[in-house]
């Protein structure tokens, strides 16, 4: 077992990152312009950081498997953006964001990285209102601000319910200007397949060309991951189904420490599983909360009515209603953050007072709403007595004006009007807090390979609060990396261009292409999707999702085993070149999947290590017993207050565990209360 150093600078907290800026290694402009860099994914953190090298002077490649950078999964992110601007004059602040991102995380952050994560959110929105990101603003001109789970001031920053689409628009613009001028050269439709390694150093990636299925190989001074998270390994989850872990896990088996893989968040605003056939979920974004309340029916003839059909929710009267989100957590409400509210749902319905036909859904109503701004727009309309319809409808009006495609989207996949019933939801996978080991400089543990946004573990500790994700992929990719990468980069000036033609360049595509071979050579009699299917849903949401306890896990560490073996065994992939050279997406997900194999194997290993329950992470033999926190998760900072950091034996080894002690010295430590 290795202690490592992140590199953390020296100094006072609220001044590491202004120093350490001002005091870092630099690569000059007419030596910027010989140095390559590689980018792969090109959401809101690797569409940012291609962009600002570019600007800086660097020659950037940037690789994306999407026909655009515009389809990245960071579209999805619906509901905003945080930033401590404290334009609600409600007591925000860097340190009030710093401070509930680290307890949020449930203290198992670093410190030091998250506090830089604040210092730099008021720069993010200067930056995107100056590309012309359309947030919502106020009356007199100002931009508007909302909450979200886990805070008590109002810093989100939105566009309707479109912020992720409209912020990627505006790094795409950025990137679009600098491939325009030759600074990036962007590949499509190209995947990262394998990390290549020489002399020690990151410089190079095999990618396979996703049209023409040809390998090929890619050179540069250093390489850069942004390519999200691995919630699609439990199938079902909130990410688009192309959203994989194989650029992550690639640099993993080439050395790259991964941290933290148990760290998972289950949303609690997804509209429910309706059905077998789904192949993914929807989420409702976590702004819906400011508004809406969420409850079941008390009585459990109330239930059976509901779901028989024989009432309707609206039937119910108020003190025949749970909220029970209210009634636990006073001091936040509905805006707990999104580990709380997602355990409070599954209790409430494993004690059987879900709605819906599975019985596997709480409502989320927005009825109070509707008339709470109804009578203030009536009477700031001069509306005398109005009719109570009148109010619903105005009310009506305001939430459209507020949520309006949020709920246009609800309607189109439950056929259900939410402005007449209220919506019906429960938690599903959505985020992941782990990713791969950064120090301070974003370099992950091999020299040379960096990683920004979800794909690295470093911000948001065991549990992310809504309206955090934006925030991490732009600051990373705008604001920190840029700076950072010189710390590696100024020693490089003096290294030439990196050829192709080095022998781990043809190792590496080597090892790639025999993958590919094994996996089409197979012709067994199982698809790929029926492979994942049973991972994801029988092994990892069923042993590793919501709540875990020991004799679970050790169960799914033999049972994951077992369909690995069965999928070296048994898939079948189509094809018609032995070779893959030819256009195959059954073929991309195959190769997808088989990571997604290994990858579980260690989230269900690191999750078994971890015998307390933190965020996201919730050991059912780790719960308080008593006093005001009853029933709520249980840390163990004495035994765990650490990062895990996992090292690669292979895929048949167990890996070894690498320890990041944790240091809190500017918050206390103390159990984390929203009640």
């Amino acid at each position: 077992m290795k202690k490592f150093d992140a590199n953390i600078p020296e100094g006072p907290l609220a001044e590491k990152w202004t120093r350490y800026r001002g005091t870092m290694p630099l690569v000059a402009p007419n030596n910027k312009r010989n140095i390559e860099v590689i980018v792969v994914g090109t959401g809101l953190a690797g569409a940012s950081a291609a962009a600002t090298l570019g600007e800086l002077g660097y020659k950037v490649k940037a690789f994306c498997f999407h026909d655009s950078p515009r389809r990245a999964h960071s579209i999805a992110a619906q509901g905003g953006i945080n930033a401590a601007k404290n334009y609600q004059n409600d007591g925000d602040s860097v340190y009030r964001l710093f401070y509930d991102t680290v307890k949020g995380g449930d203290y198992r952050s670093r410190e030091a990285n998250v506090h830089r994560l604040a210092e730099v959110s008021t720069d993010i929105i200067d930056q995107c209102a100056a590309q012309g990101v359309p947030f919502a603003r106020e009356y007199g001109g100002t931009l508007a601000n909302r909450s979200f789970g886990g805070v008590q001031v109002s810093r989100t920053f939105y566009a309707r319910g479109q912020t992720g689409q409209q912020l990627l628009i505006g790094a795409y613009s950025a990137l679009s200007r600098q491939i325009s001028l030759g600074t990036v050269e962007m590949y499509n439709r190209h995947e990262m397949l394998d990390l290549v390694v020489a002399d020690g150093k990151a410089r190079g990636i095999i990618a396979r060309n996703l049209i023409s299925g040809k390998l090929e190989r890619f050179a540069a001074h250093s390489v850069v991951l942004a390519t999200g998270g691995y919630g699609n390994v439990y199938y079902l989850s909130t990410n688009a189904m192309a959203s994989n872990v194989t650029a992550s896990w690639t640099a993993h088996k080439r050395g790259a420490y991964f941290a933290n893989p148990c760290y998972c968040q289950i949303h609690p605003t997804c509209i429910p599983v309706s059905g077998d056939y789904q192949s993914k979920l929807t989420l409702m974004s976590e702004s819906l909360r400011n508004d809406g309340r969420v409850w079941v029916p008390k009585s459990m003839d109330d239930v059976k009515a509901i779901r028989t059909g024989a009432k309707k929710p609206k039937d119910l009267a108020e003190e025949d209603r749970d909220y029970y989100l209210e009634r636990i957590y006073p001091a936040f409400g509905n805006l707990v953050p999104r580990d709380v509210a997602s355990r409070a749902a599954k209790n409430v319905c494993d004690e059987d007072r879900g709605v819906g036909a599975t019985g596997l859904a709480v409502y989320l109503d927005f009825a109070a709403a509707i008339v709470r701004y109804g009578k203030s727009s009536a009477l700031s309309e001069g509306i005398a007595n109005p009719s109570m319809e009148e109010i619903k409808k105005l009310g009506r009006a305001v939430v459209e004006s507020k949520y309006g495609n949020l709920f246009e989207m609800y309607e189109k996949i439950t056929g259900e009007n939410p402005y007449y019933t209220p919506m019906r939801i429960y938690p599903a996978v959505h985020y992941t807090m782990g990713g791969l080991w950064v120090d301070y400089n974003l370099e992950t543990s091999v020299p040379g390979l960096f990683a920004a946004g979800e794909c690295n573990f470093s911000d948001h500790g065991a549990n992310r609060l809504g309206a955090s994700a934006l925030m991490q992929g732009l600051a990373d990719g705008y604001f920190v990396l840029p700076y950072t990468i010189g710390t590696f980069l100024s020693k490089e000036i003096r290294t030439p261009k990196i050829s192709t033609d080095l022998p781990e360049f043809a190792a590496a595509e080597k090892n790639v292409g025999d993958r590919i071979k094994q996996l089409l050579s197979i012709n067994g009699t199982r698809s790929v999707e029926s492979f994942h299917r049973e991972l994801g849903v029988k092994i990892m949401w069923e042993h590793c999702g919501m709540a875990r306890n020991a004799e679970g896990l050790t169960k799914a560490l033999g049972e994951i085993k077992k369909l690995r073996k069965k999928f070296w065994e048994e898939v079948y992939v189509p094809h018609t070149d032995k070779n893959g050279e030819e256009f195959n997406p059954e073929l991309e997900k195959a190769l997808r999947v088989a990571d997604f194999m290994e990858m579980g194997e260690l989230m269900i290993r690191d999750a078994l290590n971890r015998n307390e329950s933190c965020g996201g992470h919730f050991r059912e033999e780790s719960v308080e017993q008593d006093g005001e926190q009853k029933g709520e998760a249980k840390r163990n900072d004495k035994d765990y207050m650490y990062v895990a950091a996992w090292e690669f034996t292979g895929v048949d080894s167990e890996p070894i565990l690498n320890k990041e002690d944790l240091t809190f010295n500017d918050i206390e430590l103390k159990t984390r209360s929203y009640k």
